[in-house]
């Protein structure tokens, strides 16, 4: 007896299909392969492009085609079949082994010598000895009679080795990532040809889970990934904070941090700490994120400046790592609204002194960054092409920057009187040559300091460019007009930009006074400030540094929100 089936190669359905003419196939493959083997010889097909088509024997090649794809699916289905099996008996042993666990209880040996406590960072001293380690599970690998743990204490990595009772208990059998746990065991020189954090390994006799990690669709591995949206790691910035390289990086800053301490020490520069709370800007009113202080006005600070200025005449040079805050709705690469200002005040400095005094505090704390073997490790890690930055810094005044540009044909948008971009007939901005009294662009800035590929002090900004404080220079001798230039300094670095804006101050009372009317600044508030000058006023100068531009420059990071602990950016205040 014959059989027909039936494929329409337009409407017909291959797996919810039964080859008749009213539920179709959709290709003749799945026909033939849906064939039984002793049915072959006794079925025909039937072929057809769509419903508006006759039904008719498939070609010769047709047929042949059909087969060899046919035989293709039945080797999926084979695979598919033996990877079914597959995981069905690995369920199988998996369910047993648990069953077998959960009868199996884990007691410390109490003949075995008093584990000593100790972080993992400071585990050499206790080779061939029992000890005790917390932490967390950073890395696993089971082999059945064996389990290796990589341990994460926040001082550094410890391999773990598991074997007999230890590797089959249920908490073994359930270990997840991220679980906290303790461990106890003999600490053993990881055997020759073989390598491990320190050079050594646990050999684990009794542990215990402190805190478990859930495993599943919200497994640490489900939640985080490299390809994941930056969003997402954002919101999960606590859980980023546990991979080697975030963490590797916030290593780095405080490294950084604490040789800059050193340094400052070195130069007798006295660390302070000035207030958050203010009531007078440094920046402009503009980027000043206000509040309600008890019914009055106040602010977030933009600078701890004026406050530094202040602590000059009784504790000398001063400097302080303080927060400050820019309410910019900005959203680049380099910008936060919350970030780490390291600023400094000198007294009875020039302005080549206060240049000078920025390289050096910058170069000698990266130098200790490099002479500790440890931090030296850190930073190999973090950045494996890090290079200390060369001496002298170049040096380039705002003057010759400008025709820097122009000669390498670097433009920028042509603004309006009030500041908005020109755009031609297509909506298009129009591009010009840089001018004298230009605010150069960031983007145009970072193009010229990456072409030039060394740090550079750009300096002697338009006075109307800079903020009131800054000491004018003087005019050159017979000139009469033209732009007053500042004793203002930027520091760029290659691939991040500004990382420093320093100047000389104004010293001069009458002055001070003049700048404030200048800039339509109520000299109320300031008074305080003002009496700098009244009670023996001097030569003096300053700088900021943006840590994590700095930082982001060591550790070659895209961005400076990967060199804060919780960054914040306009709408970003979470986590």
């Amino acid at each position: 007896m014959t059989t027909t089936i039936y494929i329409d190669q337009a409407n017909g359905v291959d797996a919810a299909g039964r080859g008749t003419i009213d539920q179709p196939y959709h290709t003749l493959a799945y026909a033939i392969f849906s064939t039984p083997a002793d049915a072959i010889e006794t079925t025909q097909y039937q072929i057809r492009k769509g419903p508006e088509a006759q039904y008719d024997a498939p070609t010769l090649s047709a047929t042949k085609k059909a087969k060899k794809d046919a035989q293709g699916l039945g080797k999926k289905r084979l695979k598919a079949v033996a990877e079914e099996n597959e995981a069905r008996e690995r369920h199988e042993k998996r369910e047993k082994r648990l069953e077998e666990s959960r009868k199996i209880v884990l007691v410390e040996d109490p003949s075995l010598p008093t584990p000593i406590k100790s972080k993992i960072v400071r585990l050499a001293n206790y080779r061939d000895k029992r000890v005790r380690v917390c932490g967390w599970v950073h890395r696993k690998r089971d082999q059945q009679e064996i389990m290796f743990v990589v341990l994460r204490d926040g001082t550094g990595h410890l391999q773990a080795v598991f074997t007999g009772q230890t590797n089959k208990t249920y908490d073994a059998v359930t270990l997840q990532l991220e679980a906290a746990v303790e461990l106890t065991g003999t600490l053993k020189l990881v055997p020759e040809g073989q390598t491990a954090p320190g050079g050594h390994e646990l050999v684990v006799d009794y542990w215990k889970v402190l805190g478990p990690s859930p495993g599943g669709d919200d497994a640490f591995s489900n939640k985080l990934n490299e390809q994941a949206d930056p969003s997402i790691l954002a919101d999960n910035r606590h859980l980023v904070l546990r991979g080697e390289t975030a963490s590797g990086v916030l290593r780095l800053r405080a490294a950084l941090l604490s040789a800059f301490r050193a340094t400052y020490a070195e130069h007798d520069v006295l660390e302070v700490t000035p207030p958050c709370l203010v009531q007078t800007q440094v920046e402009g009113g503009a980027t000043l994120f206000k509040l309600d202080y008890y019914g009055q006005p106040a602010f977030l600070t933009q600078s701890s400046q004026l406050y530094l200025e202040t602590c000059l005449p009784s504790l000398g040079d001063v400097f302080c790592i303080q927060e400050s805050f820019r309410a910019e709705n900005s959203h680049t690469r380099r910008h936060l609204s919350e970030y780490t200002h390291l600023e400094a005040e000198l007294a009875f400095i020039n302005f080549d002194d206060l240049m000078n005094h920025i390289e050096t505090i910058i170069c000698e704390s990266v130098d200790k960054l490099l002479a500790n073997p440890v931090t030296s490790a850190l930073l190999k890690t973090v950045n494996p092409n890090f290079t200390a930055p060369k001496r002298p810094f170049k040096r380039m005044s705002y003057s010759e920057a400008i025709a820097w540009l122009n000669e390498h044909h670097i433009l920028h948008e042509a603004e309006d009187a009030e500041g908005n971009t020109i755009k031609d007939a297509d909506g298009k901005p129009v591009m010009v040559p840089h001018a004298i009294g230009d605010d150069i662009a960031e983007a145009a800035e970072r193009q010229m300091t990456d072409i030039i590929g060394e740090p550079v002090f750009l300096y002697g900004f338009p006075a109307e460019l800079k903020a009131f404080y800054m000491q004018k220079m003087p005019r050159k001798e017979g000139e009469e007009a033209g732009p007053v230039f500042t004793e203002s300094c930027d520091l760029l670095m290659p691939n991040v930009g500004e990382i420093v804006g320093g100047s000389m101050r104004i010293s001069d009372g009458p002055e001070l006074l003049a700048a404030y009317e200048r800039e339509g600044i109520d000299p109320k508030p300031y008074y305080w400030y003002t009496d700098m000058r009244k009670y023996g006023t001097c030569q003096h100068g300053g700088y900021g540094l943006g840590v994590e531009r700095l930082l982001a420059w060591m550790a070659n990071r895209y961005t400076v929100r990967d060199c804060s602990l919780y960054p914040r950016w306009p709408g970003r205040a979470t986590p």
